[in-house]
């Protein structure tokens, strides 16, 4: 008899080992780095990313785009899963057609992924959104949580919305949140106000799941513009970096040690930062269960990815160079975690 692949493939040979075989859920998080199409949108300021402006921003160089970026994301958990995500959160899109775009390259249709995305009142016009697979994910309910950003805290008065999405995977419920919290543009102090708005939105939506059932599983991943130690995550969220320590209701953070070593997804001035995470409540830390559990995460950077001259040399291999086109992916490394299952035989 052969033995039931859910969303993908057995664990390798660590978890053979242990006499268990086990399905596995890949959820991850991409930040595409302005991933615009071509055509003006007189609602939002996309003029840069036009035929017309200084980038010459045309079909040739969006055609590449995709391409890269879908090249990326086929290899995201793919040495664990043919069929690669199940989820993943992506940010910085101008609107559906560049989402419909992509899933739509040669690399990734075969996938029929479909997504969820609202536009937010962010003056640039870009968005986050989250594809599925539906094949192991149905989506129930979804929802954009918008955030209200305090007096004086950045130039722009909107941002990003942070999008809400409830769906079942593989008998588990899951609540999921994609957030691209304000930059740090101006000043890390004087924007920590906002991504603290932007954390404390997230929250509020999260404890009131948690009000109704405490054992809720709860994921929510992004381009943060903070690091797994920055007050935004540690006060206002409250998320644990221990597991003995985390509390079913509460939010684990497994990028701590990886931002301690140096570790990062998107480098500045030669620094590595992890603003792209993707953390979950502990209730997914419970080892006994019947549904998924925790198992790691992974920061995906093949070499392919890394820039290899310039003043960039080391860096993630970006999209652009200034105006000039840099043939790149993006500026930031994806990141995705493995949630395991435990198949009865």
């Amino acid at each position: 008899m052969k033995r039931l692949i859910l969303a993908f493939l057995f664990l390798p040979n660590l978890l053979m080992a242990q006499k268990a075989s086990y399905k596995v859920a890949l959820i991850g998080f991409y930040n595409l780095e302005n991933l615009y199409d071509t055509t003006d949108n007189p609602a939002v300021n996309d003029e840069e990313f036009l035929p017309n402006s200084l980038r010459q921003y045309n079909t040739a160089i969006y055609t590449d785009k995709l391409d890269r970026l879908s090249d990326v994301i086929s290899q995201m958990g793919t040495d664990i899963s043919p069929d690669g995500l199940a989820l993943l959160g992506v940010a910085e899109i101008e609107n559906d057609t560049v989402l419909r775009d992509l899933a739509n390259t040669e690399r990734l249709k075969k996938r029929n992924w479909k997504f969820v995305q609202y536009d937010s009142p962010d003056k640039r016009g870009v968005d986050v959104a989250l594809f599925y697979n539906p094949k192991y994910f149905k989506v129930v309910y979804s929802q954009p949580l918008f955030v209200q950003l305090p007096g004086g805290s950045k130039d722009s008065y909107f941002t990003r919305d942070i999008l809400y999405v409830k769906g079942i995977l593989d008998g588990d419920t899951i609540h999921t949140f994609v957030n691209h919290w304000p930059s740090r543009s101006g000043g890390e102090e004087r924007s920590i106000p906002a991504r603290a708005a932007a954390a404390g939105t997230a929250k509020k939506c999260i404890d009131s799941i948690m009000a109704v059932n405490p054992n809720s599983k709860v994921v929510l991943m992004g381009d943060l513009n903070d690091d797994p130690v920055s007050p935004s995550l540690t006060k206002v969220l409250g998320c644990k970096a221990e597991v003995e320590t985390t509390k079913p209701n509460e939010l684990f953070n497994p990028w701590v040690d990886n931002y301690k070593k140096g570790i990062g997804t998107s480098p500045y001035q030669d620094a590595w930062g992890l603003f792209d995470q993707v953390l979950f409540s502990g209730s997914w830390l419970n080892k006994e269960q019947e549904g998924y559990r925790f198992f790691k995460h992974v920061l995906f950077n093949k070499e392919f990815m890394v820039q290899k001259t310039g003043k960039y040399r080391g860096y993630s291999k970006r999209t652009w160079d200034g105006t000039t086109y840099n043939y790149g992916y993006s500026d930031h490394f994806p990141v995705y975690v493995m949630m395991v299952k435990k198949i009865s035989l």
